[in-house]
């Protein structure tokens, strides 16, 4: 009976020190980027880092907690989860706080709390929950538009929070999707619609138009066997090039100037020397500074506590979104290197564990759960060093903030348990 009882609770020790490395070495980030002169107290809760501290040991009583349910319990009520977090999410429009202009949290005292980041284990226990009903099948229309409607629901709210960064994360269920039966035509799809949206912006509609037409002629041209009627080219033709037209106008008339401006940078669509030069001391100064500071911090960095644009906070909210740059300027080319492969290495456990599941439930649970950290994870890192728009996104176990810290900790221990409880599955 004793051997059976330690078999249940067979915990994945590989993915727990991951977990405790990427949120020890985040606290140590967090400390620099946030303490002012000398250090003398660590549990200040005046400062951030002490803040800091306490959140994350709270985490470690909600780790407790969570693996204190049977594992059973998660998908039991996956669905009642989701909809507290649905419920959560609507009454931010009644008693949500503002803050930077979105209005994304609840105010309890002198702190807040982010519904959005508890809304991506609720949402991925729901898809979970749906795909693995022995009713649903991927292949079917019917079902994949329920199960993109349940990824609608919150992403749709998160937007009208004003927070586009949030709900750019929900894309990566497509990922899940995909794994679980999705048709690789969609994957093809959005592939294609972004690379329009891009060269539509870029070259502009023409240079798009005959860049489309080419490959597509081209595609009924090569495919003698099964290329069907030149009308069905000519059709997807006229769509892609009324598709660019129509992300050129959002761009124009519906996107707001800031964030015009950031796409704008990105892709270099800019041409003036002197609205370029505006847009970089107003849109692109979190950026810029945070691109010296990597840069500044060469191979092995200036060291803990000694990077000069971090004490100096010359970049804006890098104890939040702009953490990654704290590594790159005191830890160096060394240091970020460390962060990316514990971040993979992870991503990749996760991965391997949740193919290992006997449960559909557990193993689709699983593809969400790392579907989610690498969106995250390849955003963030991506937008710190100005390889992808700049966008309101914090990096998983690093950022500042308890909501965060709480979300991403609840979405990794679920799966944990579930995998622990694998050998009791049939």
């Amino acid at each position: 009976m004793l051997r059976e009882n330690q078999r249940r609770f067979k915990f994945d020790w590989i993915t727990i020190i991951l977990f405790l490395l990427l949120v020890g070495f985040g606290y140590l980030n967090i400390l620099s980027a946030s303490h002012v002169g000398e250090v003398t107290n660590y549990f200040d809760t005046s400062e951030l880092y002490g803040k800091q501290l306490i959140f994350i040991g709270l985490t470690f009583v909600l780790i407790v907690l969570i693996l204190s349910f049977e594992a059973k319990f998660y998908e039991r009520f996956a669905s009642i989860i989701y909809l507290v977090a649905i419920l959560a999410l609507i009454g931010l429009f009644i008693f949500g706080k503002d803050v930077n202009g979105a209005r994304s949290w609840y105010g309890i005292g002198s702190m807040t709390i982010q519904p959005s980041e508890f809304a991506k284990f609720a949402t991925s226990l729901a898809v979970a929950k749906y795909i693995s009903d022995l009713q649903t099948n991927m292949q079917t229309l019917k079902d994949q538009l329920r199960v993109t409607a349940i990824i609608f629901i919150p992403a749709l709210l998160i937007l009208l929070q004003n927070d586009a960064g949030s709900t750019i994360v929900y894309l990566a269920f497509f990922f899940v999707f995909y794994r679980e039966g999705l048709q690789q035509v969609y994957l093809i799809i959005a592939l294609s619609l972004i690379i329009l949206a891009v060269l539509g912006l870029k070259f502009g509609i023409a240079v798009t138009a005959v860049i489309a037409s080419i490959i597509i002629l081209s595609t009924y041209f090569l495919r003698k066997k099964k290329r069907g009627s030149i009308l069905q080219y000519i059709v997807v033709l006229v769509v892609s090039i009324g598709f660019s037209y129509g992300v050129k106008l959002f761009y124009e008339h519906g996107l707001k100037a800031h964030q015009q401006n950031r796409i704008s940078l990105w892709l270099r669509l800019e041409k003036d020397p002197a609205k370029l030069e505006k847009m970089k001391k107003e849109e692109a100064y979190n950026l810029i500074q945070s691109e010296q500071a990597i840069s500044s911090g060469s191979w092995t960095g200036k060291g803990f506590l000694q990077g000069t644009r971090t004490t100096g906070k010359f970049v804006p909210e890098q104890e939040t979104d702009y953490i990654f740059s704290t590594v790159g300027e005191e830890w160096g080319f060394l240091g970020s290197s460390f962060v990316v492969i514990l971040f993979v290495l992870l991503i990749i456990r996760i991965l391997y564990l949740a193919e290992s599941q006997k449960s559909q439930f557990s193993r689709v649970y699983g593809y969400g759960v790392a579907s989610i950290l690498f969106i995250h994870f390849t955003i963030n890192t991506g937008m710190v060093m100005g390889l992808i728009p700049t966008v309101g996104i914090p990096l998983p176990f690093f950022s500042y903030g308890g909501s965060g810290l709480w979300g991403f900790t609840i979405l990794l221990f679920i799966f944990i348990k579930l995998d622990s409880n694998k050998i009791n599955e049939w």
